[in-house]
């Protein structure tokens, strides 16, 4: 029986969390992208390990990330997971608590 995506989003929540964990409070490397925001390296892990973890599940379904280069492919299917490897990078990066992982499915 396939699990529902719910279940799924719950799960590579779950293990996102023990990834950007290994960085937190780590002075993890950070960059500025063009718009002037942080991206850290636990963004860009957590975000390689969603996509691959997601649409290995789910192939048929389309990716929109803050961290990945958009794609029109997106437009061309039903339903699309919609994803911010880490919401609220400069408090991930401070060390606060204040930050999460952003995860939806959008039909």
């Amino acid at each position: 029986m396939p699990v529902s995506d719910l279940d799924l989003l719950t799960g590579a929540a779950r293990a996102a969390g023990d990834i950007a964990r290994r960085h937190w409070r780590q002075d993890p490397a950070v960059i500025t992208k063009p718009d002037g925001s942080p991206v850290s390296a636990a963004d860009l892990e957590v975000d390689a390990f969603l996509r691959d973890t997601l649409c290995a599940a789910r192939p048929d379904y389309g990716w929109l990330s803050e961290e990945t280069p958009d794609s029109a492919d997106r437009l061309a299917v039903d339903t699309v997971f919609i994803i911010d490897p880490i919401d609220g990078t400069r408090a991930f990066v401070a060390g606060e608590e204040t930050w999460a992982h952003s995860l939806a499915v959008a039909h």
